[in-house]
C-alpha cells in the first residue's frame, strides 16, 4: 500500500510506503487526511490507515521541476494509443527521425504500434502521407512531477488536480 505525501500548503510532493507514512504520522510530523478503509491496530493505539497525508511543517520544493523524457511516460500520455493507426502502441516513434536531426524531446516522441513503426521507418510522417492522431505535448501537473502517482488510489485524485 502505498501513500500520497502533501506539503502543509496542500500540493503533492510524493508518494511513500505504507510504513514510510505510519512513521510520519506516529513522529507527529504529518496527520491523515484520508483514510484507506481498516485501521492500523497497534498495542496501545489505533490508528486511521493513511492513504494522503498532510505534513505539518512546509517542505521547500524545488519549482518547475521538469517531467523527464520517458518511454513510459511517451505511452502514458498517449494512453498506449499509435498516434499513426489508433491501435495499441507497445513502442515509441520520433516523428522526425534521429537520423535527420530529430531530438529525443516530448514534442517529437509518440506512441506507436509495431507494425507502423516498421513501416514508417526513417520517413517523416508527412513522406509517407500520415498524419498524427495526436499532437505530442510536454505533460504538466501535480500527477506527472510527483513520482509514483501514475498508478493512483481513487483517494489521491481530489489531490493530484486532472487525470494523468
Amino acid at each position: 500500500m502505498r501513500t500520497l505525501v502533501l506539503n502543509a500548503g496542500y500540493e503533492p510532493l510524493a508518494v511513500v510506503s505504507f510504513r514510510r507514512a505510519i512513521v510520519l504520522v506516529l513522529a507527529g510530523k504529518a496527520t491523515v487526511v484520508a483514510d484507506g478503509g481498516s485501521p492500523v491496530v497497534g498495542g496501545t493505539m489505533t490508528l486511521p490507515r493513511p492513504s494522503v497525508i498532510l505534513l505539518g511543517r512546509y517542505v521547500r520544493a524545488p519549482h518547475g521541476r521538469a517531467v523527464p523524457v520517458s518511454r513510459r511516460g511517451v505511452l502514458r500520455r498517449d494512453a498506449h494509443r499509435c498516434a499513426y493507426c489508433g491501435g495499441h502502441a507497445s513502442t515509441v516513434d520520433h516523428v522526425l527521425p534521429r537520423s535527420r536531426g530529430g531530438a529525443d524531446s516530448w514534442e517529437n516522441l509518440v506512441a506507436c504500434c509495431v507494425r507502423c513503426n516498421n513501416l514508417k521507418g526513417n520517413r517523416t510522417p508527412e513522406e509517407k502521407g500520415w498524419t498524427l492522431r495526436v499532437h505530442p505535448y510536454v505533460p504538466r501537473g501535480p500527477a506527472w512531477v510527483v513520482r509514483g502517482a501514475d498508478v493512483r488510489d481513487p483517494l489521491w485524485e481530489a489531490y493530484l488536480g486532472e487525470a494523468a
